[in-house]
């Protein structure tokens, strides 16, 4: 058997086990999760993030706290030396959560998405290299998700050069982010436990996200592939970071939050569909206008 092919370890650890077997799924998700979640990254996912006009980054600062990232380039930013390595070239703005923490040896968790086609892949691994003109990631874990909840929309590059405001930190929501979060049917979430950095796409119908009496958000969770890679981390790790985008316009939206885990209840039936509720108390906003210079079509 080709090595790249022999299944691996059982991936998972001991927040996501416990979430599988409250589930059922203990014995079920140990045998698939050694097959499809890879220490490499098979041909098509490489060339897929060759594809990508962005790329989604979870990271971890000096707190521990993880923050959702995203960044952009023109198709081929993203490539692929050989089937343990991704190479980035771009860097963060100056002074962001991503840019202080990028250096060798960080964790992070990379995700590709493309909405239009409503196909993304993910690679979470380590910074093996850093320069001025990027970094490159070692694999860790590599695996596809399913396509389930994402809204289709084709992302399009601005023409002549993108203007981007300084970023506006703030400890909580104001009006401008509420009525951002109101309208969503998108958000990326990062997340991490022992070392190692997850991000994930999260969607729904526009406003799935709600906000409470309290300024919590609730985030419902829907059946998906059973991994519990996110609530699996916030489990043993309760902190979170968030993104929103607003596709229109191309501001970012950055949530620093605190997670607790809703089983049942009212607030779980309040969302139809939702098997659990994930309600997060924010910590810490951080709004960069025209943060991306894309701008989406609208979706279906």
């Amino acid at each position: 058997m080709d090595p790249l092919e022999a299944p691996t370890a059982d991936p998972f650890h001991a927040g996501e086990h416990a979430l599988q077997a409250r589930a059922g799924l203990r014995a079920r998700m140990a045998d698939i999760g050694a097959r499809v979640i890879r220490d490499h990254m098979p041909d098509q996912h490489r060339d897929f993030f060759a594809l990508l006009p962005f790329l989604l980054v979870g990271s971890v600062d000096g707190q521990g706290q993880p923050w959702a990232s995203v960044l952009h380039g023109a198709p081929g930013f993203v490539q692929s030396p050989d089937v343990r390595r991704l190479r980035i070239a771009a860097r963060p703005p100056a002074g962001s959560a991503l840019a202080a923490h990028l250096i060798e040896g960080a964790s992070l968790g990379l995700l590709g998405i493309q909405q239009h086609t409503r196909r993304r892949n993910r690679m979470n691994g380590r910074v093996v290299a850093a320069d001025d003109d990027g970094f490159e990631v070692a694999v860790e874990h590599s695996f596809g998700n399913c396509p389930k909840y994402i809204r289709v929309r084709e992302a399009h590059a601005l023409g002549g050069a993108a203007l981007s405001a300084a970023p506006e930190a703030g400890p909580a929501l104001d009006d401008e982010a509420r009525a951002l979060i109101a309208d969503a049917d998108t958000l990326f979430i990062a997340s991490a436990h022992a070392g190692q950095v997850d991000v994930s796409h999260r969607g729904g119908a526009p406003g799935f996200v709600r906000i409470d009496e309290e300024g919590r958000l609730l985030l419902p969770d829907y059946a998906g592939n059973f991994f519990f890679n996110t609530l699996g981390n916030l489990l043993l790790e309760p902190r979170a970071g968030l993104l929103f985008i607003d596709f229109e316009r191309g501001d970012l939206l950055q949530l620093s939050a605190t997670a607790e885990l809703i089983w049942d209840g009212p607030l779980v039936e309040a969302h139809p569909g939702a098997l659990r509720l994930l309600r997060l108390s924010v910590t810490g906003m951080v709004r960069t206008r025209g943060g991306l210079p894309l701008r989406w079509s609208a979706g279906e």
